[in-house]
């Protein structure tokens, strides 16, 4: 095997991989192991739709890794596995590309550009990246349907959106309220709480201590703390705890109330006047921050009980400005405070703010004009960095502000209950995230903020008379029957705005215009289940009767259990239709070497494509799958590439190369059977397989992907170092058992090609085919997952080996701690453990070198053994060296430098050579002399001569143990 090691360290598997590619692609591969299973029972799996206007990245191979290999199992298990591909099309990401595009920003430009125009350009704009997308998914081996995927902007698609609201509708689970809502005022729409939840970001703001003057008492106050100074000038109310205590307290000349637990956070001297319940401090008046005239009247600017008030942080008192908080809001209308607005949608100051209007309010140079306002007042008590999580847009990375507006919202709190019975139906991997970050999520579910006042999104299909009545349309047909010119609704219309707003719809003869909001763009991928197949509309049958309905299993990146995870659920729930998947893989993120973000401005961006043209597409995909569990962050570092390239197929290419090599180049028979044997090396590869593969059929079948590989992998190193190793004279012609040695390993390598199709699939193609040889070829991912027998899995012979195993670790170690050569023979290597069978001791013996194992009750005493032990197993060696010893140490080294000479030369072990040496030291001669047939032997040589002629093949000086030695080769 080492003969071949240069040849094969240059193989090119990159431009291996290419080569199977062009061989799937001719032979439409993917579609006949499809058409194998057509018929048999369905293994469902749902493609979370990606958007093609921008370019995949590193993450979004992890993510089609996962979900490839599980696909590629299951087909091999005789499952009919579907794979739609499906593009999502809509929403923020695709208006905001072409908004840079246009060099235009914001609704109002949008506008004067014009509604139609902007949704063509936003429909153009969602391929813009579509070749590479197609091309990362091809190159990585993800076999996916993409000829016919579902597209979230066509009207199919669309109309069965349409008919799911409808249905939502009829359950009066949509309604339209007033109520704050995660607001992004660069995108002027709200977003839902689970967008929400993927964008907060760790920042470091000022947070103020603000004193509210009482009414009718001299240099009193009522202090209060924020972290958002841009909501005091629409301060109306104070909130207090009723039961929290509270305290009155003088620092020098002034007298401020607060909650007693938070006096220790005053930065001065205070002395405690009183103590007092919140509720005494009911109807405590103050005087306004900021003279507005619209937030005036007999119920602002009092103090009011509350049950959100707590002492965690700041002072006990929380102040209140209804339209900026949810528990502002719901404050204000139990005691009817003013509803008023000092700041517009797009986050600037009204003009009922003097000094700040037009003026972004989260602007850092604003936030410091309110606070310097508030010192000049003496209304500032003090102010101090305050770290927390804020949350920003997760489209345009915008501050958010909770804005009370209108909206329509789909009524998820209704349906708690319901979510979380469905939950516990699904097995999450990691097991964690199902009452963890997934299960906590469905605790406090909120009412789904479900329209967006854009322009690029499915429409909302509800239509409003003048005076109030509503109506949801669910089909176009719907939509025609009621429209007041049919004739507007033609076989080519299409639903997006703004031709859908200038349908007027009449009945009972009164007049209905169309409402302006769009569909959260979650609600397009979370539909994605029924939507794709236009149910109802067509293909009820793949739902109703479960062909294509729940998915077996999904896989995304873990923001999406907040996303697109959540919404599956969410929207199978309010159809009545229970779990939408059954198994999901939550993946971590993929952060770079060192533990950080990537990013275009670090620089830091890993590209795709340069590492599969560098290593391969298996290598990329093996070192996702294996360098930790999915759940796990994932440090990526191109140097892995290379270890993972190394320890693994470059391995188990020399391996086939070393098979080929002694195997010859064919023909081979087409039909690969069990070879029967005897050798105990061919009987433990065999048993060690069949225990892989009953293994890695286990973990799979639980969604165990990294434990499967890693098992996979381990196998590789044991097929080279142990087996072909030990195994290496077998192979060579004429030994004994080598044709059962060259079917075993054919036997195993057809078997293993199998298992390690779904994990490596271009290199599981490209090994199946090098031993097996057939014409036409025929593709691994074609063939059945082997079966483990049983019967083949020798557990005695296995646990016995691991012993063994055990044993020459610890032989190794010493040689190494004593510095002896495992080339220089020994007398004898001793173990005390259990027995192991006669035929394995062989195996000791040759890898240990040495002339004796010896089984002993007893450590062995004397100065010349060495020992060592683990659990289960105590070895001794004995370190004398005698000169018979010595002589066939020097022997061996000579054997290891002649090797070296014969792959320089490139000759296999088919070559015969003639050797020739010239050696002045005549002890040395003598032992080149007396081992002569040996030596010829272990160098596949003829003879050997004294004397190096001028015509040798390959002539070398070498310097052994100190002494000059002549070698010239020649090839018979």
């Amino acid at each position: 095997m080492d003969t071949e090691k240069k040849e094969t360290s240059s193989f090119n598997f990159p431009q291996m991989e290419k080569e199977v590619l062009a061989f799937w692609d001719a032979e439409r591969v993917f579609e006949k192991s499809l058409d194998r299973t057509k018929g048999k029972q369905p293994f469902v799996f749902f493609e979370g739709p990606p958007t093609a206007n921008g370019k995949p990245g590193i993450h979004h191979v992890l993510a089609r890794t996962y979900k490839d290999v599980i696909c590629r199992y299951k087909t091999m298990r005789g499952f009919f596995v579907e794979r739609k591909a499906g593009w999502d099309t809509h929403g923020l990401p695709v208006e905001l590309q072409v908004e840079k595009e246009l060099k235009i920003s914001g609704k109002p430009e949008i506008e004067k550009f014009g509604i139609k125009k902007f949704n063509e350009k936003c429909k153009e704009s969602v391929w813009k990246y579509k070749k590479e997308w197609e091309h990362m998914t091809r190159r990585v081996g993800f076999w996916l349907d993409l000829e016919h995927p579902y597209v979230t902007y066509d009207n199919e698609y669309v109309e069965s959106l349409w008919w799911i609201i409808k249905q939502i509708w009829d359950k009066k689970l949509l309604y339209k309220g007033y109520k704050v809502v995660p607001h992004c005022p660069r995108c002027g729409t709200a977003l839902s709480s689970h967008e929400v939840a993927q964008g907060y970001q760790s920042v470091e703001e000022n947070s103020v201590y603000v004193k509210f003057k009482v009414i009718g008492e001299d240099n009193t106050y009522i202090l209060s703390w924020t972290t958002t100074p841009w909501t005091l000038p629409g301060n109306v109310a104070l909130a207090v705890g009723a039961d929290i205590d509270y305290a009155r307290v003088k620092v020098e000349k002034e007298e401020y109330i607060l909650a007693k637990a938070a006096l220790p956070r005053l930065k001065m001297k205070s002395k405690v006047l009183k103590e007092m319940k919140g509720s005494e401090l009911v109807d405590l008046k103050y005087e306004p921050l900021f003279d507005i005239k619209a937030l005036q009247s007999e119920k602002s600017y009092h103090v009011y009980p509350a049950d959100f008030v707590n002492t965690d942080e700041g002072t006990g008192i929380v102040h209140t400005a209804v339209m900026y908080g949810e528990d502002d809001y719901r404050l204000g209308e139990q005691v009817g405070l003013p509803k008023h607005h000092t700041v517009d949608e797009a986050g600037l100051f009204t003009d009922d703010v003097p000094g700040l209007a037009g003026k972004f309010v989260k602007d850092k140079k604003v936030e410091r004009e309110i606070v310097d306002s508030l010192r000049t007042k003496g209304l500032l008590l003090q102010e101090e960095l305050y770290r927390h999580d804020y949350p920003f847009c997760w489209r345009c990375d915008t501050p958010l502000l909770y804005y009370a507006k209108d909206s329509w919202f789909i009524k998820m709190s209704a349906l708690k209950a319901e979510l979380k019975k469905n939950n516990e139906k699904i097995n999450w991997v990691p097991g964690y995230i199902k009452h963890g970050r997934f299960g906590e999520w469905l605790d406090e579910v909120k009412d789904w903020a479900f329209s967006r006042e854009r322009y690029w999104g499915t429409p909302l299909p509800i239509w409003e008379s003048a005076d109030g009545d509503r109506i949801c349309i669910g089909s176009i047909e719907e939509l025609r029957a009621l429209a007041k010119d049919s004739s507007t609704v033609g076989k080519n219309f299409d639903m997006h705005r703004p031709n859908v707003d200038t349908i007027v719809l009449v009945k009972d003869g009164k007049e209905y215009t169309r409402v302006k909001e769009v569909v959260d763009v979650w609600f397009d991928s979370g539909c994605m289940p029924f939507a794709q197949w236009h149910y109802p509309f067509e293909n009820k049958e793949r739902i109703d009767e479960e062909v294509s309905f729940p998915a077996e299993y999904i896989a995304e990146a873990i923001d999406q259990t907040r996303g697109w995870f959540y919404t599956l659920l969410a929207v199978s729930t309010l159809l009545g239709k229970g779990a939408p998947y059954k198994n999901v893989i939550c993946l971590a993120h993929i952060m770079d070497a060192k533990g950080k973000k990537m990013s275009k401005s670090r620089g830091n961006v890993v590209d795709p494509f340069k590492m599969m043209d560098s290593y391969g597409a298996d290598t990329l995909r093996w070192h996702l799958l294996t360098m930790n569990q999915p759940g796990d962050v994932k440090l990526f570092d191109e140097r892995s590439l290379g270890d993972v390239f190394r320890k693994n197929w470059m391995i188990l290419w020399n391996v086939v190369t070393f098979w080929k090599m002694h195997a010859g180049a064919g023909p081979h028979s087409a039909v690969v059977k069990l070879p029967k044997v005897t050798h105990v090396l061919d009987r433990w590869v065999i048993a060690r397989l069949h225990e892989l593969i009953c293994s890695v059929t286990k973990h799979l079948d639980s969604y165990e992907i990294t434990e499967a590989g890693r098992k996979v992998g381990a196998f590789i190193n044991d097929l080279s170092t142990w087996y072909v190793r030990r195994s290496r004279d077998r192979f060579k012609k004429g030994a004994d058992g080598r044709d059962a040695a060259l079917g075993t390993l054919r036997y195993v390598f057809v078997e293993f090609s199998k298992l390690v199709a779904p994990f490596a699939p271009f290199i599981a193609d490209a090994l199946y085919n090098e031993v097996v040889g057939l014409k036409p070829r025929v593709s691994v991912h074609c063939i059945d997952w082997p079966a483990s027998e049983r019967s083949l899995i020798d557990e005695k012979l296995l646990s016995q080996m691991k012993r063994v195993w055990h044993a020459v670790e610890l032989g190794h170690s010493l040689r190494k701690q004593h510095k002896i050569k495992v080339r220089q023979p020994l007398a004898q290597f001793i173990l005390r453990c259990e027995k192991i069978d006669e035929d394995l001791l062989p195996l000791i013996q040759e890898e240990m070198n040495v002339d004796a194992v010896v089984f002993a009750s007893r450590k062995p005493t004397g100065s010349e053994f060495v020992h060592a032990e683990a659990p289960g197993v105590a070895v001794s060696l004995d370190t004398t060296i005698t000169d018979e010893l010595r002589e066939r140490g020097i022997v061996r080294e000579l054997v290891r430098h002649v090797n070296s000479m014969r792959k320089d030369a490139r000759l296999t072990v088919t070559d015969v050579i003639s050797v020739y040496y010239e050696i002045a030291d005549t002890q040395l001669k003598g032992i080149v002399q007396h081992y002569k047939a040996d030596f010829c032997r272990d160098v596949i040589a003829g003879d050997c001569f004294e004397g190096v002629p001028a015509n040798v093949d390959l002539k070398k000086i070498l310097d052994v143990g100190g002494t000059a030695v002549i070698f010239g080769i020649k090839k018979q």
